[in-house]
């Protein structure tokens, strides 16, 4: 009898062993499995600020991967492609549980690449349940890579409502670019004119520069994207290959701008193209709301409208020096208020232009003129709106009397002079 209970005490302990080695076993299998997703799901879905991807085994990079509703919901990445070293891609998509499917791609180089050998391009990936795709890879092989890093797709949901009714994207600051005053004005212009959101996509600026952006970022007006692509890439400094070399064009402008247009698609019923040192500036309406409410119900089947562009040269000051003021005497950059005078148009030379676009409407842009779109195109009147651009001149060999005075900006002194002040104290920048 008691070899019988013996047995059985050593049977409950077998099984409570049993049952211990089994929670351990299951307990560091399950430890190790979040482990391992966690560095997978890290690797593939890498933060938005790793803005250029490269490729693997080739000299390619992806940038940002989004859902085209409007082509049958493929799959659209932007990307910057090597001419000169094309070969087959592949696109491999997956879902949220991890189903991947991999694809042929069709390579769509932009037709504007200005004789550099790298040029933003799309890179189009169709297939079979892309409704479901959460994440995206560019590969040179058809095989799934688990380790290489993967973009998450944008634009999943498709938005009748927007966040924004207008965002201004400015493609890129590189050189240390420190022109504060400006750079403050021209925002505090854009928040007067009816723009909601700010888009600058940052190589390197100047630090009093970047304290100004800082403070707009944390206002909420600014989103800054991380663009470092001078640590892949030799890019231009200029827009011509055989005047200024270069992998790239322009620090990647056309990359950006393109990337710009499909990030805010459902977020802003209005994209702004132009530079930093540029206003789109309505002169027939007070602000760009009341100018876009006209224009787009008498014109419903527009979706780009081109703005001409004019020339305020820096070398060339208001005599009165009313706007000379003393609190920005030491902020480093230039002083919009002081340059009303405008360069005449040359009747032989082609007069450069910049764009509002609905985005949902735009497929491809290139810097003064849309590649592809879906809808019409529609350019403003002279007197309707035109582009302020405050930068050295272009036709330098004018005197003043030959320029022309227009004092639109000054239709704002009273509100944009106090809040530039703001925006520079907030800085850090200008004493209280």
């Amino acid at each position: 009898m008691e070899n019988i209970k013996s047995k059985g005490l050593l049977g409950i302990v077998f099984l409570l062993n049993a049952i211990a080695i089994l929670i351990w076993t299951y307990t560091s299998w399950y430890s190790n499995y979040i482990r391992i997703s966690s560095v997978y799901y890290k690797q593939k879905t890498p933060e938005s600020l790793n803005s250029i991807t490269p490729i693997k085994d080739s000299k390619h990079f992806m940038v940002s991967a989004f859902i085209d509703h409007r082509i049958d919901g493929t799959i659209r990445v932007i990307s910057i492609i090597n001419r000169e070293s094309l070969q087959p891609l592949y696109c491999i998509y997956c879902n949220a549980e991890n189903e991947c499917t991999t694809v042929e791609t069709d390579v769509q180089i932009h037709s504007d690449h200005f004789g550099f050998p790298f040029h933003v391009s799309d890179v189009i990936c169709k297939g079979k349940h892309l409704q479901n795709a959460t994440h995206v890879l560019i590969s040179t092989n058809d095989s799934v890579n688990r380790s290489a890093e993967f973009l998450p797709i944008r634009n999943r949901v498709m938005s009748e409502t927007f966040k924004y009714t207008f965002t201004v994207c400015i493609s890129t600051l590189f050189g240390d670019y420190n022109n504060v005053l400006q750079v403050a004005q021209a925002i505090e212009m854009y928040k007067l004119l009816g723009v909601q959101r700010v888009v600058i996509y940052n190589t390197s600026c100047g630090p009093d520069l970047e304290k100004l952006l800082k403070h707009y970022e944390r206002e909420g007006i600014l989103e800054i994207v991380s663009w470092p692509i001078d640590k892949f890439l030799n890019p231009s400094k200029g827009c011509y290959f055989h005047v200024h070399k270069g992998d790239l064009h322009y620090y990647g402008q056309l990359t950006t701008l393109n990337e710009c247009i499909y990030r805010h698609m459902y977020q802003s019923k209005y994209v702004l193209l132009n530079d930093i040192d540029e206003i789109i500036m309505p002169y027939k309406y007070d602000n760009l709301p009341s100018l876009m409410e006209n224009l787009q119900a008498a014109h419903p089947s527009v979706g780009v409208f081109v703005i001409e562009n004019h020339m305020f040269p820096t070398t060339q000051f208001d005599d009165s020096g009313r706007f000379k003021r003393q609190e920005w005497s030491k902020i480093p950059g230039i002083n919009i208020m002081e340059h009303i005078y405008r360069e005449p148009d040359r009747k032989n030379v082609f007069n450069p232009t910049k764009m509002i676009v609905n985005p949902r409407l735009e497929e491809q842009t290139s810097v003064h003129s849309s590649l592809k779109h879906f809808g019409d195109s529609y350019q403003f009147s002279f007197d309707e709106c035109r582009l302020v651009h405050v930068r050295e001149p272009l036709q330098g060999n004018l005197t003043k009397d030959q320029l022309i005075v227009d004092k639109r900006l000054w239709d704002f002194e009273q509100e944009l002079l106090p809040n530039v002040d703001n925006a520079l104290k907030l800085s850090g920048l200008l004493t209280p």
